[in-house]
């Protein structure tokens, strides 16, 4: 990580994570709820983690940015994601952003972040919304091509479009949005980078995606997640493939690691793999930020 200073700390952690499960209203968020995240992190060998709660979960983000699916030609999916939205805007980002201050100041081991989906042509709107917040890390995130949410797997219009849609056009759909995302600058790490491949369906010669992926970051400055989420899903690997990490580290694209949990016996999950599959694609260094400044945490 010659691109910033380098700290020695000696620390494992989990930059993804979320207070609530996706279908679930949220709640406020308690002192003793992250201070059980920081525990069941601690049991595994974590010593800091990040909460990234979804940008969409919050009030704010719909005053600014509901409707943004109207684009969509397709009424199926259309309406699919606008009741997708309803279901989970019901948090205000500044009670969020108070309860993870408090943590910090009560002495807990957290991070104050964010999971940004992208939003086409909307990104000027999502750094305005953010802008002045405390943050020390955004993650950037693809979770929709167009109005198709094609990681909601237990959704049958979601699914019925993995029917309709070449394997081909759905990366190729997913990695003009990554670019985009990269290229605005907006989010600092790059969440589970190969996300398509969520539902097992997979390119059978997945190189060009790969390397526009892997240029994206680099050319971004932006870091990337490896995350153990992938082995909850049919996908059944880590996010990235051993392929496209070895893309990252050839053109020295610092990594953070990550376990997006959505309810705590999921924090830190597999956390000492991660770490073993960080050191086979010969990384010696984890991205860390404070204030949303890199640094170099050994591994």
């Amino acid at each position: 990580m010659s691109r910033r200073h380098a700290v020695p700390f000696d620390t494992v952690l989990d930059y993804h994570l979320h207070l609530w499960p996706h279908g679930t209203r949220a709640s406020q968020p308690t002192l003793e709820q992250l201070a059980a995240y920081c525990e069941r992190a601690a049991q595994a060998g974590v010593t800091e983690i990040a909460l990234t709660e979804h940008l969409y979960r919050f009030r704010q983000a719909d005053a600014a940015l509901r409707g943004w699916w109207d684009d969509e030609p397709d009424l199926a999916l259309r309406a699919q994601m606008k009741g997708y939205w309803d279901d989970h805007v019901s948090a205000d980002l500044d009670d969020y952003v108070e309860a993870v201050l408090e943590a910090k100041a009560a002495g807990l081991p957290v991070l104050l972040g964010l999971e940004v989906d992208h939003y086409a042509g909307r990104m000027d709107e999502v750094a305005r919304l953010l802008a002045g917040y405390p943050f020390d890390v955004l993650l950037g995130s693809v979770h929709w091509i167009g109005a198709w949410g094609f990681d909601i797997l237990e959704d049958p219009v979601v699914l019925a479009e993995w029917d309709n849609r070449s394997i081909e056009s759905t990366w190729d759909g997913y990695t003009d949005a990554l670019e985009e995302l990269a290229g605005s600058g907006v989010c600092d790490v790059l969440a589970h980078p190969d996300l398509p491949k969520v539902s097992g369906r997979r390119p059978a010669v997945p190189d060009e995606w790969y390397e526009r992926m892997a240029e994206a970051a680099a050319s971004s400055g932006m870091a990337a997640e490896v995350s153990s989420a992938g082995w909850r899903k049919p996908a059944a690997e880590a996010y990235p493939a051993p392929a496209l990490l070895a893309r990252f580290h050839k053109r020295d694209v610092p990594i953070t690691t990550a376990s997006d949990a959505h309810d705590l016996p999921d924090v830190a999950a597999r956390a000492v793999e991660l770490r073993v599959m960080l050191a086979d694609a010969g990384y010696e260094w984890l991205a860390g930020y404070r204030d949303r400044r890199r640094h170099a945490v050994a591994l």
